[in-house]
């Protein structure tokens, strides 16, 4: 069960309207390396994780994933909040307006649907935690990459937040995957949960 505050986990106050940036930001919402994907992943894993301080970290990053969905939604809305028709059509914001209006729909920056294939739950902790690490570098490069298209400061900010806490989580899979493989033989040097390789061939 999870206690919600009615505040943002790091401020989010954009005065310039940006539909055109919009359309970039919102990939951290919808899209493959998104926020949305990485809580429904790190939120599913912990089910199958034996090791209870890992589940733990997976909960923990889970929820906070669910905080910065809510970030980057902020974003994308204050960048499109009351766009008049003219700044709809001068941004080519067309397209998602037409479907959406102005609200929040999940998608990629190419403008992909969110899908659950976005993200993986194998129930084998070490798959899992690799997997996870993978998508903490690929989130953090998706925000350098916005980083590099933004001039805003209002919006470089929070998205400057975001990437760090990328970083921060890639550590913390990184300590929760050496708990994992130090629960294993010492001599075995190719990482394997025993637990999924002892009926293999029987």
């Amino acid at each position: 069960m999870w206690s919600y505050e009615r505040r943002l986990q790091y401020p989010v106050n954009i005065k310039q309207r940006n539909p055109r940036l919009a359309q970039v930001i919102i990939s951290q919402f919808g899209g493959p390396d998104g926020e949305l994907a990485a809580s429904m992943r790190y939120l599913s894993q912990r089910y199958s994780t034996k090791n209870r301080k890992v589940a733990g970290v997976l909960t923990d990053i889970g929820t906070e994933e669910l905080a910065h969905m809510e970030m980057v939604s902020a974003i994308v809305h204050q960048l499109t909040k009351d766009l008049t028709p003219q700044e709809i059509m001068e941004g080519n914001f067309e397209r998602y307006y037409v479907d959406h209006t102005l609200a929040l729909w999940p998608q990629s920056a190419g403008g992909i649907p969110f899908n659950a294939c976005f993200f993986q739950s194998k129930g084998d902790p070490i798959t899992d935690m690799v997997e996870n690490m993978a998508a903490e570098q690929k989130a953090r490069t998706t925000y350098d990459n916005i980083l590099r298209l933004v001039h805003d400061h209002d919006v470089c900010d929070p998205i400057k937040f975001l990437r760090q806490r990328e970083i921060n989580h890639f550590q913390r899979f990184g300590e929760a995957l050496r708990i994992i493989t130090e629960e294993l033989d010492s001599k075995n040097f190719y990482a394997i949960n025993p637990d999924f390789t002892a009926d293999l061939c029987k």
